[in-house]
């Protein structure tokens, strides 16, 4: 037997990358090994594993990105290799050579390969070496105007950090020192450099997949150019619009690129192209993608299967790859509030519900009961729909995220669905800027009907009370309530409504329920009357006539079209999704809560993270300006800027460097002072 031969396989990371890798693992006869973080104790794919093994603590710093840790829990658990998934230590070379130095077998290309490509400066020398296209270096210290815009991006690493973006010379030198300062606090390297930035440029991008015995294939395009803070949102293969003799020269650029550095297993070449069509060399991700599964729903491939194949020294089954077919797009579910500044969300994920069907996948690291929590990553899933061509495609996956159930924190399921159905992304209009363009349109109210939602979210709750102090018979009727009985295995929101006809006149006071609509904040007051009958009815609402109500489900007929409302409660929220649209409310108190009213000039935490840094010289009794950054909070991977309310004095500073603080936490106190002129406190650049 081969000693090379895969047994058991250490994921050395977390989340939905380790539970897509463990489930090719499973159809291999692998078996797996997870490591965790305190905060990932309970996590799903720890408990996808075979075996597990912890890592103390809870801070990447401390657990995920403890390579002798990772080494030391594969010895422990008896693994013969590890498989490094993305992020974390993925592309860390010193990692990979001490994976192999303890006599294991490396997931992932040669640790020379990883060391070559690690530079993002380097590695643009050798591609230049072998012919790959590239935008010339900016010397920051001789640029001048005809040189802008420049974009300035950190040598090591990725994800967006360290990456700014210069229109005007006068602020190079202070975007100079914050990209350095990000780049060097995210990945302990502070080179940064300088190259033209390309307006309205296109992401696009090649996998390809090498072995040891001289085989590399180019798998096709990517597209990626839907991003936010730099970072990917929706990708979707085979690239769209692209002429053939692009798409040619990509391919061959791509290979190029993997053959110039030896390169064995996935890796991904990235690329901008310029409005007009011109091809150049960004980096490559000596690693498997996030947006890896479209190429392999339009190859039928698994990349993790032959990723393990070509570590244990197989050849590729042949030597060109086979032929692709239909379009796939992929949508990333992320707790965020795209609305205020995508700031991530975090607390119990209630309901993870996704649409199954032909063409759809879901890869995840949450079910519905699990916690997002304030460490890592704020993706929730990805969800990638496959079909013939990529209007159906696309439509495909706008219906499977506006049909699917998401109870919790904030996410950006909307904004995914918006952005789908945008007529720039239906016609392949793509490029870089898109959220810097369409972001306040994609967030602005939709055409929704919160206030039917509201209604029937009141019903369903003036079911419930009346059942509990009543009965269900006394409520729905004996006959209704034994055909619930009858039909409850068969239906999944729950058992069947009563049917009612229109309300009735009778003389019973109506109640009232306030709701205040989930994020936007938006109030809602729902009228409605419980007669004799103990039926509620809605009040002051003309054209709607409720056809049937249970405590999780109404059915209503709204100007003639009869709609279904499926409504679920925690605690004080509640979420009513529809065939079109999903709402979250919070049941408000009759009354107001003095106590619950925060003083003018408070500034508090929009989320639970790390205080990182404060303002220069920032202690009570110093002036501050309108709009000035005063804090920076850092949440799942993602740094934010607290500003200043209004111009003032600084009364009460609460936060420090290092101060853990949850949502809703006062970290200071600006008094306002309109007559005062302001000495603004001296601030870095942004970091965000």
């Amino acid at each position: 037997m081969r000693s090379d031969v895969i047994h058991t396989l250490l994921v050395a990371n977390r989340g939905e990358i380790a539970c897509r890798i463990f489930r090719t693992c499973r159809d291999l006869g692998i078996t797996t090994v997870a490591v965790y973080s305190d905060a990932d104790a309970d996590a799903l794919h720890v408990r996808e594993a075979d075996l597990a093994v912890r890592l103390p603590g809870a801070a990447p710093a401390d657990t995920y990105l403890r390579g002798d840790l990772v080494v030391a829990a594969a010895r422990a658990a008896g693994a013969d290799a590890v498989h490094p998934g993305y992020g974390f230590l993925s592309e860390n070379a010193a990692f990979a050579a001490a994976v192999q130095d303890a006599g294991l077998v490396w997931v992932g290309p040669p640790v020379k390969a990883i060391e070559l490509m690690a530079s993002k400066t380097r590695a643009k020398e050798l591609m230049a070496g072998a012919g790959v296209p590239l935008l010339a270096p900016v010397d920051p210290a001789t640029a001048g105007p005809d040189d802008l815009p420049l974009l300035l991006k950190a040598a090591a690493g990725g994800g967006g950090r360290g990456m700014r973006i210069v229109r005007e010379l006068v602020s190079l030198p202070g975007e100079l020192l914050a990209a350095a300062a990000e780049a060097a606090s995210a990945f302990g390297d502070g080179e940064v450099f300088a190259e033209p930035y390309v307006e309205r440029g296109r992401h696009v991008e090649v996998q390809v997949m090498a072995d040891a015995h001289d085989t590399v294939w180019a798998l096709s395009t990517r597209d990626c150019s839907l991003q936010r803070r730099h970072q990917k949102v929706i990708e979707e293969a085979p690239a769209p619009g692209l002429d053939e003799a692009l798409r040619t020269r990509l391919h061959e650029a791509a290979v190029a690129a993997a053959r110039a550095v030896g390169y064995r297993g996935a890796g991904t070449v990235e690329f901008l192209v310029s409005a007009e069509g011109r091809p150049y060399f960004l980096e490559m991700n000596t690693r498997l993608q996030v947006e890896h599964p479209v190429t392999e729903a339009v190859f039928g491939l698994d990349l993790v299967a032959l990723q393990l194949r070509v570590a244990e020294g197989e050849p590729l089954p042949s030597p060109e790859p086979p032929q692709p077919s239909g379009h796939a797009v992929e949508a990333r579910l992320y707790a965020e509030d795209p609305a205020r500044d995508w700031q991530p969300q975090t607390g119990a994920l209630l309901t993870l519900e996704v649409p199954e069907g032909p063409g759809l996948r879901l890869d995840t690291g949450y079910t519905g009961g699990d916690t997002i929590g304030v460490h890592y990553d704020p993706m929730i899933a990805k969800v990638i729909a496959h079909a013939p061509t990529r209007t159906e495609a696309v439509r495909l996956l706008a219906r499977a995220l506006e049909r699917a159930r998401i109870h919790g924190p904030v996410t950006n399921r909307d904004l995914l669905v918006r952005s789908l159905r945008h007529p720039d992304f239906g016609a392949a209009r793509l490029d870089t800027g898109f959220y810097e363009r369409h972001l306040a349109d994609l967030t602005a109210p939709g055409a929704g009907d919160p206030a039917t939602a509201a209604l029937a979210a009141t019903l369903a709750e003036a079911v419930r009370g009346a059942e509990a102090v009543r009965g269900p018979e006394a409520v729905r009727g004996p006959e209704a309530v034994r055909g619930a009985e009858a039909v409850r295995s068969t239906r999944p929101g729950g058992p069947a409504p009563a049917r009612f006809g229109a309300w009735r006149n009778v003389p019973s006071q109506p109640q009232r329920k306030r709701y205040r609509s989930e994020p936007d904040g938006t109030e809602h007051e729902v009228a409605y009357r419980t007669p004799r009958t103990g039926t509620p009815e809605p009040y002051e609402t003309p054209g709607t006539r409720v056809l049937a109500a249970t405590p999780d489900r109404v059915t209503l007929e709204v100007d003639g079209v009869t709609r279904h409302f499926a409504i679920t409660t925690h605690a004080d929220r509640v979420h009513v999704d529809a065939a079109d649209a999903s709402y979250t409310f919070t049941a408000l108190p009759r009354f107001t809560d003095p106590a619950t009213h925060t003083a003018p000039g408070s500034l508090l935490a929009p989320m639970p993270g790390t205080v990182v840094r404060l303002a220069e010289g920032l202690v009570a009794g110093v002036t501050v300006e309108a709009g000035q950054p005063l804090i920076w909070l850092e949440a799942m991977k993602m740094e934010h800027r607290i500003l200043a309310p209004a111009s003032g004095t600084l009364t009460a500073l609460h936060a420090a460097p290092g101060h853990q603080v949850e949502v809703g936490a006062l970290l200071a106190v600006v008094q306002e002072d309109p007559a005062a002129t302001p000495v603004p406190v001296p601030v870095p650049e942004e970091t965000a």
